[in-house]
């Protein structure tokens, strides 16, 4: 006889956040209808918003897979973007050299962290609230205002920043002038969808990506079967650096501007967005398909928030604050049910 498969907690975790989302984008287009909530260019809207929030997400689900944390993430976005806005406005560089230097950069960042972490042993919140006080204070030693990218400045990244993936038109709107609009979406998004595809692949189908599970799961265990826990960990801060990096980039592509207090509180987003998507803080289970469905409820809710027009900016938090509990303690109640069928 067939028995029947039982369907994993964490399984069902993702389903609930992926329902979420769907719920709440539907009930938005129903509210908002008149306010073009349900246009498919409000959708792109929030993946152009958080192309960056994207790559960084996936960089911390790595991370918090071994049962770490990396809180510097925003400052780091914030030294990215003001080095490559003063790099090519003051030092008059080019876009490809910018580039490279900050990739690099977010590598050399990550394996300084990676292996305070993985080899000296110390504690990861502790390492990157360093990484995050020295990636501020590097901001303000670039250049402690705030300044800008224009076309005159460097026109390769002006462009970068303004080109267009126009959809086909079928799926545009007439507007009130009888115009069609066609919807359109920006290469970062195309990018930050790349990586995503990228680290799920990895996280799925390659050693490294197991030893992440394997790590997070139970470092006693992981360590009996011969796996390298300290070059795991340290792999996996490097690689959320270098995620953070691509970031950045994406970020500064999307404000080309550059300023002290950038990215303030994007550290909280990530994690918030990847413990919506069901990767537990404690390590071992998670999933960036789920952390990007956990990116996406983030953005609707802001855009919810900013479409009412009644409601302050803060809501868009508070709603946040409440989904994370949620499902904080979802993952407990998941976490009891596994443990006891497992008795």
């Amino acid at each position: 006889m067939k028995t029947r498969r039982k369907l994993d907690p964490n399984t069902v975790l993702i389903f609930i956040t992926i329902g979420l989302f769907i719920f709440m984008y539907i009930v938005g287009c129903l509210i908002y209808q008149d306010k073009g909530f349900g246009n498919l260019q409000t959708f792109l809207n929030i993946l152009i918003n958080n192309a960056g929030l994207i790559c960084v997400t996936c960089g911390m689900t790595c991370v918090m897979l071994t049962g770490g944390i990396d809180i510097s993430v925003g400052s780091v976005i914030a030294m990215d973007c003001m080095l490559l806005v003063y790099g090519m406005t003051e030092w008059h560089m080019g876009a490809v050299p910018m580039v490279i230097l900050v990739l690099v950069i977010g590598l050399v960042f990550g394996a300084v962290q990676g292996f305070l972490v993985g080899y000296l042993e110390i504690q990861p919140f502790i390492v990157t609230m360093a990484g995050m006080f020295f990636g501020r204070g590097m901001t303000a030693v670039i250049c402690s205002g705030q300044i800008s990218i224009t076309e005159a400045d460097n026109p390769v990244f002006y462009a970068w920043a303004n080109s267009k993936i126009n959809l086909p038109e079928f799926l545009g709107k007439v507007n009130k002038h009888g115009k069609v609009v066609v919807p359109y979406m920006r290469p970062t998004v195309v990018i930050a969808l790349v990586v995503l595809v990228l680290i799920f692949l990895m996280l799925k189908y390659t050693k490294f990506g197991r030893n992440l599970y394997a790590v997070g799961g139970n470092q006693t265990s992981a360590t009996m079967m011969g796996l390298n826990v300290k070059k795991t960990r340290m792999l996996s801060h490097i690689l959320s650096s270098f995620l953070c990096s691509i970031g950045g980039i994406l970020y500064c592509l999307n404000t080309m501007s550059g300023s002290v207090n950038q990215a303030k509180g994007l550290e909280m987003d990530a994690i918030a967005s990847a413990v919506i998507g069901g990767t537990l803080l404690t390590g071992g289970v998670g999933n960036v398909i789920g952390s990007l469905f956990g990116v996406l409820i983030n953005g609707t809710i802001t855009v919810l928030v900013n479409t009412n027009g009644k409601l302050l900016s803060s809501w868009a938090n508070i709603a946040t604050a409440a989904l994370l509990c949620i499902f904080i303690i979802l993952q407990s109640v998941f976490a009891l049910v596994k443990a006891r069928r497992n008795k």
